[in-house]
């Protein structure tokens, strides 16, 4: 890892540790040019084994969480989508943290070449503007990343087992209860991890406008010569050039989390369809629901709508989108920066439209433009922006009408079948 040369590497670093100890990401001391070979070994050694443990503590906590549901499915008598719903919602934990091992041992250079990458580029940045008004001074890097990925971590650790612990129901005994929630969060980290990497893209983008907005301001002094004009123009294609750099790097990136942010968006969609379903029939139990009718019936849904455990299940909502929507906040955020170089070039274009060689030079840098728009896709699938987020909103929001209905017909079917059990027994009688 670059660390040593590249400041805004050198802050992740901490994050870069916490997501490695929960095995989703290779250490960072492997990554160290001066680290012998033999300490490679030993660590990559090392850490494959905990990566190991950990799978298969996930596949045991999965098939414990099966059979907990199955069981709880009999007691409700609901077996029925509910079954299918939920054990693929299990099975996708461990197919995610599959995915997730085989992706660092498949693109581990890929990963590497990234974090060479970014070091390589801020070197270039910083040398591109220490002639043209210095690094951009704004707040901090680190604390930047503290308020917006950090705090996002400690709140996410800290609400996750408060909303799901109730969730997991009586079949599953403290110790694998507090495993799945440690399971959960280590899959829920994916987004934090994420939102890292894309912050040290948009910090790069950042730094190349402000050095934009340097060459602007410097093609506006009307006392300039034909050698600051070349000086500019030399500043100019090494901004196009760092540019164009970028655009590469946001595509690497997209390749190395094309998998694992695909499953975390199927599994938090799915898990928010789950934890509805389930609020819903434990809301309107078949077997109570029976037992009133008129306004008793319609006091104990008011009372299931407003009790804990209600809440508690759509705060599990809520936390499952928030940590969706933070991954495509802040590659909206990236994307609009880079959005704002065709403005500020036309805008160059006005001011220097007497001025043949920059003038071509802005022409070629807005075709660039044009053609290189930057995306945060997985692999073509889908991006990971605000639009695909509200579709994925609106989708749910269809899902769960869908659920509804079905659940509604069900506990109907339930109820006339009691009540016509119930006339035949007077009969009898």
């Amino acid at each position: 890892m670059e660390a040593h040369r590249s400041c805004l590497l050198a802050a992740v670093r901490p994050y870069l540790m916490l997501f490695s100890i929960f095995a989703i990401t290779p250490p960072v001391q492997s990554f160290e040019r001066n680290s012998s070979k033999r300490f490679w070994f030993y660590l990559m050694a090392g850490f494959s084994c905990y990566a190991l443990v950990i799978l298969l503590m996930v596949i045991y906590e999965c098939y414990v969480n099966i059979v907990a549901l199955n069981r709880e499915l009999q007691v409700f008598q609901v077996e029925d989508f509910s079954k299918v719903m939920g054990s693929t919602q299990k099975v996708l934990i461990p197919s995610m943290t599959i995915c997730s091992h085989l992706n660092m041992l498949l693109n581990y250079r890929r990963l590497k070449g990234i974090y060479e990458d970014i070091a390589n580029l801020e070197v270039e940045i910083d040398n591109a503007a220490k002639d043209f008004g210095g690094p951009r001074h704004s707040i901090s890097f680190r604390l930047i990343l503290a308020l917006q990925v950090g705090l996002w971590i400690i709140v996410m650790t800290c609400c996750i087992p408060i909303f799901t612990l109730v969730a997991l129901g009586p079949y599953v005994n403290w110790p694998n209860k507090i495993l799945t929630e440690c399971v959960i969060i280590m899959m829920q980290l994916q987004s934090p991890q994420y939102c890292v990497f894309v912050m040290l893209i948009h910090e790069l983008v950042l730094r190349l406008r402000h050095t934009l907005l340097t060459l602007q301001e410097e093609l506006m002094d009307t006392s300039r010569d034909r050698d600051q004009l070349q000086e500019l123009c030399v500043a100019l294609r090494c901004n196009q050039t760092l540019l164009g750099q970028i655009w590469r790097l946001v595509g690497d990136l997209g390749s190395y989390f094309s998998l694992p942010m695909i499953i975390l968006f199927f599994y938090n969609s799915l898990t928010i369809l789950h934890v509805i379903n389930w609020a819903y029939i434990k809301m309107i139990n078949p077997k109570d629901c029976c037992t009133y009718s008129g306004l008793i019936f319609l006091t104990y849904l008011i009372v299931n709508i407003i009790c804990f455990t209600f809440l508690v299940r759509l705060g599990t909502c809520l936390l499952l989108l928030i940590n969706l929507l933070m991954a495509c906040l802040h590659s909206e955020c990236c994307i609009r920066t880079y959005n704002c170089f065709p403005r500020l070039l036309h805008e160059m274009r006005r001011v220097a439209s007497d001025v043949q060689m920059l003038k071509l030079g802005l022409r070629e840098y807005s075709l660039q433009m044009q053609h290189l728009q930057l995306r945060f896709n997985c692999c073509g699938f889908f991006n990971i922006n605000l639009k695909y987020f509200g579709g994925v909103v609106i989708t749910l929001v269809g899902y769960i009408i869908i659920i509804m209905q079905f659940k509604l017909q069900a506990f109907a079917e339930a109820k006339y079948k009691s009540n016509f059990n119930l006339s035949e027994s007077f009969i009898q009688v």
